[in-house]
């Protein structure tokens, strides 16, 4: 399940675009919404800079990290 989360992360992708490999993407999405809910991310991220495993600012992306090309959003060519 954690695979799956930090895959649809690091790509992007749509949830319903998840590989069968990750499982539903229903329970997926399902288990994600949960724990943003209840704030097991931020505990997570709590947990690793006390640790000093990666610092506060190792995990925030900003627009000149995410670029994306009009193919990549669905648009067709030409427009």
């Amino acid at each position: 399940m954690l695979d799956a989360v930090l895959y649809w992360l690091n790509t992007g992708i749509p949830w319903r675009a998840l590989s069968q490999r990750h499982g539903s993407w229903q329970t997926v999405y399902s288990r994600f919404r949960t724990w943003t809910q209840a704030d097991v991310w931020e505990q997570v991220l709590h947990a690793l800079i006390a640790q000093d495993l990666v610092d506060g600012t190792a995990l925030m992306p900003d627009s000149t990290t995410e670029k994306y090309t009009g193919m990549a959003v669905g648009l067709k060519r030409g427009l």
